[in-house]
């Protein structure tokens, strides 16, 4: 996965992270913010290799399809572009 494709993946966790499943959530936050394998992940919660990689694709389409339909991320990124818009002006 590409770092950029990663960075966008995490900030989609941070906002709907409450809208996996409890299994999604903790096999995400490893993937993500702790930058597990999925060798690890799997060994940590001792599940298969395969429900690991089960787990996230699950989970990114998830997050995908949530966006898609709700917008947050991006609304977010228009806000921050305005935010420093504004900012640049005053300074």
């Amino acid at each position: 996965m590409e770092i950029e494709e990663k960075i966008k993946l995490n900030r989609l966790f941070d906002i709907y992270k409450n809208l996996l499943s409890e299994g999604q959530r903790e096999v995400m936050d490893a993937y993500l913010s702790f930058d597990f394998t999925i060798s690890e992940i799997a060994e940590n919660l001792s599940i298969s290799r395969q429900a690991v990689l089960d787990s996230i694709t699950k989970a990114e389409k998830k997050l995908k399809n949530l966006e898609e339909k709700l917008s947050f991320s991006e609304r977010l990124d228009k806000l921050e572009r305005e935010i420093e818009k504004l900012k640049n002006k005053r300074g």
